[in-house]
């Protein structure tokens, strides 16, 4: 058994009320319904209206199913799914078909639920993100690998931007990860390779939950290359989730379909790099449409990783805020409490504040006390070349022969460095380049270029 039921009517937890536009009332989900939506969701082309409007004519996705065992199923249901708001308006015969051959197949796809080490959770399950319910078009159930629980934080931030940043933007996006962990937020996220990676990978650095919402099935795994990063996410208390069944593969069609659970799980979205085409975007457009708070990192009006940011605060002015550094997002976001702050910045008369500066213009400003670690700090105790090595790679060096040039060592120094610095989870290897990781990767950079060892 999957787990747990029908509302008043057969409903999910009042989720044919929600497509009438009512919220939804909890209950308690029958487990026929449960793995009936299970199966269901395993449908190419089954979304969230067309679902909705067979459970309120059928009366329970069980119904559905049932259904779809008789002898003119494929009429039936194309007929149920009518809109009655748009005469003719109704799914194609081929989902109709699909529906009955995965209620043929329903042993197998409820197996493969269990295989993923999956749970079902319902829209009106007590389990399900309240933010999440309250977006429009909330999913009828998530696929959930871990915990749940660290939504329902009083904080919940997003980090989204570009698969392919700049070494700073990643490094600025573990710094901000970094300190959101810091001060209790949950950091949302994609999974993708990118800007998304490296704010997961810093809360679990940080031994802080995070929850990653990926664009396909569990079992096809969107980018493989992260099946690790997923474990970890998971064992530290965090989650990956996905609208769809566990077979279902990712498409050009599903991630935009993710971005919106990514934005509406959350109360505000940090994009941090993104290019002018950037899927990042699309999440910042969900945020702004659900009425979340929306954030941007600006960059250099020559860099193409910024493009995307630096349009979508000059097309957005008074909505898309920017990000001027890691403590004042702390402070926009109303995280300085989280982190035993008052508040950023105050009239004077508010002296004797900690960590307060008092400017000549009368103003208090109040420095957070989420203190991120610096590169010093973390290379405290390792020998010379690793010092520069490292120091060079947080400057931009990426390949073997940067790193030679910028440190002035060996070869064979500079390759020694870097596996001592691998081996000690602060450096990684990266289709022939090298990027920062771990803690190193949210540390505050060095204001000085590196000196030769």
């Amino acid at each position: 058994m999957l787990g747990v039921g029908a509302g008043p009517d057969g409903a999910i937890g009042g989720w044919s009320d929600r497509a009438s536009g009512d919220p939804p009332q909890a209950s308690t989900i029958r487990p026929q319904d449960r793995e009936a939506l299970a199966v269901l969701l395993s449908v190419h082309g089954m979304g969230p209206l067309t679902l909705g409007r067979l459970v309120q004519r059928l009366g329970s996705p069980a119904a559905v199913l049932d259904l779809a065992g008789t002898g003119s199923a494929i009429e039936c249901l194309i007929d149920a799914s009518r809109d009655p708001n748009g005469p003719g308006r109704a799914m194609p015969a081929n989902v109709a078909d699909s529906i009955v051959r995965a209620g043929r197949n329903r042993v197998a796809i409820l197996a493969d639920v269990e295989l993923s080490r999956l749970r079902v959770v319902a829209l009106g399950d007590a389990e399900y993100p309240a933010r999440l319910m309250a977006i429009e078009m909330p999913p009828p159930a998530l696929f959930v690998r871990g915990s749940l629980e660290p939504l329902a934080a009083r904080h919940v931030v997003a980090i989204v931007g570009t698969r392919r940043p700049s070494p700073p933007g990643r490094r600025i996006a573990s710094r901000i990860a970094t300190g959101l962990a810091r001060a209790g937020a949950t950091v949302v996220s994609g999974l993708a390779v990118g800007i998304d990676g490296a704010a997961h990978a810093a809360c679990v650095t940080e031994g802080r939950p995070t929850v990653a919402f990926i664009g396909g099935g569990h079992a096809v795994l969107f980018p493989r290359a992260h099946d690790r990063l997923a474990d970890a996410i998971v064992d530290g208390g965090g989650a990956v989730i996905s609208e769809y069944a566990p077979r279902i593969e990712p498409s050009k069609g599903t991630f935009p379909q993710r971005n919106r659970l990514i934005s509406g799980s959350a109360d505000a979205v940090v994009v941090v790099e993104a290019g002018a085409r950037s899927g990042a975007l699309v999440t910042a457009s969900w945020a702004l449409e659900q009425g979340r708070e929306c954030f941007v990192v600006p960059g250099s009006i020559d860099a193409p990783t910024s493009a995307g940011c630096n349009g979508f605060l000059r097309d957005w002015p008074g909505l898309a805020r920017v990000v001027s550094g890691v403590p004042q997002l702390l402070d926009d976001l109303g995280l300085m409490g989280a982190a035993g702050l008052p508040g950023a910045t105050g009239l004077a008369g508010a002296t004797g504040l900690a960590g307060a500066d008092q400017p000549d213009d009368g103003r208090v400003v109040v420095r957070s006390t989420v203190e991120l670690p610096t590169v010093a700090a973390v290379l405290a105790g390792r020998d010379g070349a690793q010092r520069g090595v490292a120091d060079a790679l947080v400057l931009g060096a990426v390949t073997v022969d940067e790193l030679v040039a910028s440190t002035g060592l060996t070869v064979g120094a500079v390759l020694g460095a870097l596996t001592r610095l691998e081996a000690s989870g602060l450096v990684r290897p990266l289709h022939g380049r090298y990027e920062l990781a771990g803690v190193l990767a949210a540390a505050q950079p060095p204001t000085a270029k590196p000196a030769a060892a």
